[in-house]
């Protein structure tokens, strides 16, 4: 079932960093009747109010980009919040896309959903084969459980419900609290402030070690819409740079980018985390899309955004 460029398209999430460049990515395409609704305007935990904002827009195309996200210490620390937001959320998106005759149904998960010793690099077949890194088990359970409600109502209902697993993502509108945002932005926020207070040295937390594949927000959108007009099948699909790089030297990288001259000392009484997490990217590629923004030209562009901002 082909997505039209007239078709209403309703990006939940569109105001966060993914449902932000979707729209962009949509609009650069030449869609033209996009819809979406701040968290003030429509609250998607809530299943009144989701059933009666699709009774009201009926789109006939979804991208469920909203989410309550966070780094290791928020997903550790607000566990029942990252499992019941992200279910609530889900549940009622989905539900009522059913109820509504949505035409296509995008769903976006986390690359957290695989087993924390699964086999690398993560093929989809790997989904539920082993146990969950614990610190982000609440919202990997929620993702999981997404993923198998789009499996599910196309299995019953025969809904074009599709989901892609996106790797760990940075770029414009990502989140630079330094409670609960991910490694990336944490790193960038750390070393300007360091830079522009000339601190002597940057805390890291873990030993450096740990393996991570990071994928620029606009590869994502890009990525987004290639399924969105070409994909139509059960399986879920990887989306990821296809090559990871150490935390030691994201940080040393980060330092460079952002100017930073001072040392970096790496805290090892604070958890790692899963070792190594690279996507198996390889059944998207096959299909034609590949990411186009290296890390480094990746990193430079986001930090000169936001630094004026800080």
């Amino acid at each position: 079932m082909s997505v039209e460029k007239s078709d209403k398209i309703y990006v939940a999430g569109h105001r966060g960093m993914v449902g932000s460049a979707i729209w962009r990515a949509l609009e650069a395409k030449g869609y033209t009747n996009l819809i979406g609704a701040s968290s003030k305007e429509l609250d998607l935990r809530s299943q009144a109010e989701v059933e009666a904002f699709f009774e009201r827009e009926k789109p006939a195309v979804v991208v469920l980009a909203a989410a309550k996200v966070g780094g290791i210490m928020a997903n550790n620390i607000y566990r029942a919040d990252f499992l019941y937001d992200n279910l609530a959320i889900q549940n009622n998106v989905i539900h009522s896309a059913w109820k509504n005759e949505v035409k296509k149904l995008l769903f976006l998960g986390s690359s957290c959903i695989y087993p924390k010793m699964a086999e690398q690099p993560l093929k989809e077949e790997s989904l539920l084969s082993g146990f969950l890194e614990p610190t982000n088990e609440p919202y990997a359970i929620a993702k999981i459980a997404g993923i198998k409600m789009c499996e599910s109502y196309r299995r019953q209902y025969g809904c074009n419900f599709i989901s892609a697993m996106p790797t760990n993502l940075y770029g414009p509108n990502d989140n630079y609290d330094l409670n609960n945002s991910h490694v990336l932005p944490a790193l960038i926020r750390k070393m300007h402030e360091a830079k522009v207070q000339q601190k002597s040295e940057v805390e890291i937390w873990g030993t450096g070690s740990p393996l991570r594949e990071f994928l620029h927000v606009d590869d994502l959108a890009a990525a987004c819409v290639f399924l969105l007009e070409q994909y139509n099948e059960e399986l879920f699909v990887n989306v990821g740079f296809g090559s990871d790089v150490s935390i030691r030297d994201l940080a040393f990288l980060v330092k460079k980018i952002v100017g930073f001259d001072g040392d970096l000392k790496f805290d090892t009484s604070k958890p790692d985390g899963t070792p190594k997490k690279l996507m198996d990217s390889r059944r998207i590629n096959a299909m034609g899309w590949k990411p186009q923004i290296t890390l480094e030209a990746g990193i430079s562009a986001t930090y000169a955004e936001i630094a004026p901002s800080f």
